[in-house]
């Protein structure tokens, strides 16, 4: 039996992912931002088999590593982290928000928390290999502008939550570098385009697929033999923006990143 860790699982496609290992015998540790939300996820998923409930808002970064530091100590056998919170890009004009830190939200939620939660996790999944890290990006990708990382200037929130989801492409080919040869594979995928998700609906999109379309490429890689470092649309695949392949663009955005976690540790 697996055990799986879904973080961001108690709307939209984490939700609906949720219960496809629970009925498949495995156990589902299920992330929430909201307690109660959570709470009630965790007694749908357990009228069906094992689950477990954690409780973070990764909008702070104090909190960011709390599901991954809380696993590893209380459970040693996760073999499966889905890395499926995210934040959309808002409504139509409603500016640049910001997280508790002071980061620009999507920046902080959409990215850096998928990177604490891979490097938390891997002795635990090692332990337990063949393990997968499956990271949920998207079609919709932007380089980041390293010269104005937190976009403070011109700011729109679609090239924002772009520029977040092609910073996690990026980032995901380096773990799968780094654990190459381990049992853990490490791959990112684009579930489905504008999916009928409250967060698509807030941004002022038209849904134009269903979450059960975006679903099947979830559990694909989850427990698939799909190999490591790759980039799927759903079930196939596919390309990610050709600079995210680039290793000066990965370096650059390594930099940026070791700056952000190092003035995060020395704020907590």
């Amino acid at each position: 039996m697996s055990t799986v860790l879904i973080i961001g699982a108690t709307s939209g496609l984490g939700r609906y992912v949720a219960f496809e290992p629970v009925r498949a015998g495995h156990r589902v540790l299920a992330h929430g931002r909201d307690r109660a939300r959570t709470e009630r996820l965790v007694e749908e998923l357990r009228a069906e088999g094992e689950a477990e409930g954690y409780v973070a808002d990764l909008s702070r970064f104090a909190e960011v590593r709390e599901p991954g530091a809380r696993v590893a100590a209380a459970r040693p056998d996760p073999d499966v982290l889905i890395n499926n919170a995210g934040v959309g890009a808002g409504a139509p004009g409603s500016g640049r928000a910001t997280s508790a830190d002071g980061h620009e939200l999507m920046r902080a939620v959409n990215y850096p928390a998928p990177v604490v939660l891979t490097r938390a996790l891997p002795p635990v999944l090692r332990a337990n290999a063949p393990a997968r890290i499956v990271n949920v990006g998207s079609e919709g990708r932007e380089p980041v502008d390293f010269a104005d990382p937190e976009f403070t200037r011109g700011y729109d929130g679609v090239p924002a939550y772009c520029r977040g989801k092609f910073a996690l492409a990026a980032f995901t080919f380096t773990p799968a570098e780094e654990l190459a040869g381990s049992g853990v594979a490490v791959n990112v995928l684009h579930p489905a385009t504008f999916m009928d998700t409250a967060m698509v609906r807030d941004s002022g999109f038209s849904p134009r697929t269903s979450v059960a379309d975006g679903a099947p490429g979830v559990p694909a890689l989850a427990t698939g033999e799909a190999g490591s470092g790759g980039y799927y649309d759903g079930t196939r695949p596919a390309r990610a923006h050709e600079a995210a392949y680039d290793p000066r663009v990965r370096q650059r955005l390594a930099a940026v990143t070791e700056r952000l976690l190092v003035g995060w540790n020395r704020a907590g």
